[in-house]
This record gives structure tokens, C-alpha cells and sequence, in this order.
């Protein structure tokens, strides 16, 4: 095994999940953004997948926390914890090496809360710490050559944000970024269910619905899934059986607000780059890009053909691998400490 005096990581730093990537290996981690810390004494009992598992089922005294609140940071402390934890486990625990780190942040990220990202980074164990706008990382990590003279529009939907970018040339011409996304749309079903059926259920149970069978555009051959969960009047166990179609009535407003912020930055964009994207479509990029028909109701919507990205979830992180091995390449775009 060689010993690499330089290590570098890259980091796409989620309000869902965190992914890692290490040049020349690739993907190395893909975890929840979830920290269980136990109040008692203040300390932190597990983070990532394990602590997933805690959410919603955890005694009194351990509370599984979610540091990440629409793709910035919410809880500091909570943050640097699971950062310095993901980077020693990425790199290994004889590393005795600091990192150059690169971290993904929303496109509307203010400059204080990319401040508070760099100095979590750097406080997690990172020798320098580099942001870069989550659009710009994308648009790298799904194969668009963005410093082209040609406008590309991307719509990146994660679990907290949805960013949506026009780039050109290296940089980012119009753009916004709209806290309804992945989360909103679980929060969404879980609010229906409650209202329809008098049923409570988690967070963790309205994903799996809208990952089991969500669309964004009702469809003929519906898909059926059962929930189980609380009965708000016995109080007892109970299952029902919702449908697609439910499903895609109960996250129209969400779905809506999404594409509305498509059009924001539509009615932002020049013409000549306008042109572009309708010639080019709109590339779909994001862990919550893959609801059911997505493309499709952007499509109705807008009509410009939209297209899902190979691996849409992974495109953020893949870009900041590129970014990484090209660091002067990309330093126009990229913010560093």
C-alpha cells in the first residue's frame, strides 16, 4: 500500500445522507447525516448508518439528531463531530496526515454559513478546507462540460434543497435554491396519512412510501403499498393501503414549488443560454430526482425535456473527485479557506 503524503477528500456534505469520495479509490462512503448523542453525559454513542437505525426508537436519554437542516449547518457541534468521524473513517485510523478537503454547498449558501462549513471542516481535521457551490459539482459529476460557451441547466434535488444552476463558462449565471425537497416530500406523506387515515407514522416509514411507490404525475397501473403505524384515536397498531395516485396528489404542492423555482431561473437566464437548454434539456441530478416521472412533470411544465443523470445521488460526490484531481482547473469556481 503506498503511503500518500497528501491525502484528499472530497465531501458531499448532505441534509440526507454524506458521501465520500477518495481519488483513486472512488466512492468510499455513502451514510446517513444522522448523530445519536446520549444527554446524559454529552456524548456522541453512534453517527452515520448506525445511528439511522436509532431514529424514532431511541430511550429518552439518547437523541438521534440531524445536523443538516436544508443543506446547511443547523447544530455546529453535532456537525464537526460527524465530520472528523466520516474523515478518519475514510481515510483510515494510521493516517496521521491531514487532509486538503473539498465540501459541496447549496447554491444559495450565505457567506456566514459557508464560513461555518470551512471552519467545521478544518476543525474535523482538515488541513484546508474548500467549498463549492452543489450545481457546479453536479454538472462535473453527471459529464457536462461546464466551461463550454453553452448553457446547461441543472436541477440537483436532494433531502433538504432543491438546487437549481445555469452554468456557463465555468460559472454559475442565474440560480436558486429552494428548501423543499426530499424531506418536504416524506413530511408531505406523512401529513396525508395522518389527515386521511388518522394514522401516525415516522419520517423513516413516509420514505420508504414515496421511494416504494411516489410519482409525480399520476399514472393508470397504480402501485399499493401498506402502512403500518398508529391509530391517533385507539391508539393501537393499525394498516392501511394507500395508492400511487394518493401519493402524487399529496406531494403536489412540494412538486410545485420545485418546478416553480425552475422557472425563477428560467425567467433569470439570458436568451442566447435559454436557447441552449432548450436544445440541450435540463439535466436531473439528486438522491430525490429519482421520485417516479419526475422528468416527466417537468417536462408537462415547462416544456423542455428534462433528463435524469447516470447516478444521480452520486453525481455531487463524483464531482468533487474531478474537482479534486483538477483543483487548478476548477479554482475559479471553487471558494477556499
Amino acid at each position: 500500500m503506498s503511503i500518500n503524503f497528501k491525502p484528499k477528500l472530497g465531501i458531499d456534505l448532505g441534509t440526507a445522507n454524506t458521501l465520500v469520495f477518495l481519488p483513486g479509490q472512488g466512492i468510499v462512503l455513502n451514510e446517513p447525516s444522522v448523530v445519536a448523542i446520549s444527554e446524559i453525559d454529552n456524548k456522541v454513542v453512534a453517527v452515520g448508518a448506525e445511528a439511522k437505525e436509532m431514529v424514532g426508537k431511541t430511550p429518552d436519554n439518547i437523541v438521534a439528531y440531524r445536523p443538516m437542516k436544508d443543506g446547511v449547518i443547523a447544530d455546529y457541534r453535532v456537525t464537526e463531530v460527524m465530520l472528523k468521524y466520516y474523515i478518519s473513517k475514510a481515510l483510515g485510523r494510521w493516517n496521521i496526515f491531514k487532509p486538503d478537503v473539498l465540501v459541496s454547498v447549496p447554491a444559495g449558501v450565505t457567506s456566514t454559513e459557508r464560513r461555518a462549513v470551512i471552519e467545521a471542516t478544518v476543525k474535523a481535521g482538515a488541513k484546508n478546507a474548500y467549498v463549492v457551490k452543489e450545481p457546479i459539482l453536479a454538472a462535473i459529476g453527471a459529464g457536462i462540460p461546464i466551461y463550454e460557451a453553452h448553457g446547461h441547466m441543472i436541477v440537483d434535488i436532494g433531502g433538504g434543497t432543491t438546487d437549481v444552476a445555469v452554468i456557463s463558462l465555468g460559472g454559475i449565471v442565474a440560480s436558486t435554491s429552494v428548501k423543499y425537497a426530499g424531506n418536504k416530500i416524506d413530511q408531505a406523506i406523512a401529513d396525508y396519512i395522518k389527515k386521511t387515515f388518522n394514522l401516525a407514522i415516522g419520517d423513516k416509514t413516509a420514505e420508504e412510501v414515496k421511494i416504494a411507490i411516489g410519482s409525480a404525475v399520476p399514472v393508470e397501473e397504480e402501485l399499493i403499498y401498506t402502512i403500518k403505524g398508529r391509530d391517533f384515536m385507539t391508539g393501537l397498531p393499525r394498516s392501511v393501503e394507500v395508492k400511487t395516485n394518493e401519493i402524487c396528489r399529496a406531494i403536489d404542492n412540494e412538486l410545485r414549488e420545485m418546478i416553480k423555482a425552475i422557472k425563477t431561473v428560467f425567467h433569470d437566464t439570458p436568451p442566447e443560454l435559454s436557447s441552449d437548454i432548450i436544445d440541450r434539456g435540463i439535466t436531473m441530478t439528486g438522491g430525490s430526482s429519482q421520485l417516479r416521472h419526475l422528468p416527466e412533470l417537468v417536462y408537462r411544465r415547462t416544456g423542455v425535456k428534462a433528463i435524469l443523470a447516470d447516478d444521480p445521488l452520486y453525481c455531487v460526490v463524483k464531482g468533487t473527485g474531478v474537482a479534486l484531481e483538477h483543483l487548478d482547473t476548477y479554482k475559479k469556481s471553487i471558494i477556499s479557506k
